[in-house]
């Protein structure tokens, strides 16, 4: 009697838009960058830019995406979503990406354990304060898995948000842990001079940025 064997089923993950661009943020900002945005996210920040990534995408394979994201001739991949850690299937696509020569990118809130991610993918963390709506999400046990390629983002909407973000810096010791504390103003609720001056007045060991992207481009455009 011969026995089938089903055909066992290709990694897919669900996919919002694949494009090339420069990075806005983190300390690769303005450098070209494939962005692989995947759809699906745990949380519902209220300053989201991407709600569009909540639902809807295409099923595509790991090994499409791959060939997509390096077809363009760029070595930088940042994926990002919606939340990629919602994919079980993005830690293989982080590392076939590895695989093929590209440096990766992981865009992540924190509120998933990032101890599978590949060692050589760069992991830039949010930490998400008060004012997001989801401080309760912050998976502290991920700060310990944070090596020095590493870089920690505040994402900040108020005076709250800043002083909570700075006090986390420094109860963590998160500027000798990361090679970079990013501190970025939501976009259209704090000025930007206003936290550089807070950054400067309490001289927190973090750099200011700016979502480079919404500068260039119109701040709602997408696939840029």
């Amino acid at each position: 009697m011969s026995v089938v064997v089903a055909p066992v089923a290709e990694p897919r993950l669900r996919v919002i838009e694949v494009y090339p661009s420069v990075q806005g943020e983190s300390t690769f900002a303005g450098v070209a960058c494939v962005f692989v945005r995947l759809a699906g996210c745990n949380l519902r920040c209220t300053w989201c830019d991407s709600t569009f990534t909540f639902t809807g995408g295409e099923h595509r394979s790991v090994a499409a995406l791959v060939d997509e994201a390096c077809s363009f001739g760029i070595p930088l991949v940042e994926l990002t979503g919606g939340e990629p850690l919602v994919h079980r299937n993005a830690i293989p696509l982080m590392q076939q990406l590895v695989d093929r020569g590209c440096t990766v990118l992981l865009e992540t809130s924190g509120s998933r354990d990032i101890g599978d991610v590949p060692e050589a993918v760069h992991i830039i963390l949010d930490l998400k304060p008060p004012d997001s709506g989801e401080e309760r999400a912050n998976l502290w046990s991920n700060i310990p898995k944070l090596r020095q390629k590493d870089e920690v983002k505040f994402v900040i909407a108020s005076r709250r948000d800043f002083e909570w973000s700075r006090d986390k810096v420094r109860e963590h010791g998160l500027d000798t842990r990361v090679g970079a504390v990013l501190f970025s103003p939501v976009w259209g609720k704090v000025e930007p001079r206003l936290l550089v001056e807070w950054m400067l007045a309490d001289r927190v060991p973090a750099r200011f940025q700016l979502q480079m992207h919404k500068v260039v481009w119109p701040p709602d455009e997408r696939g840029v």
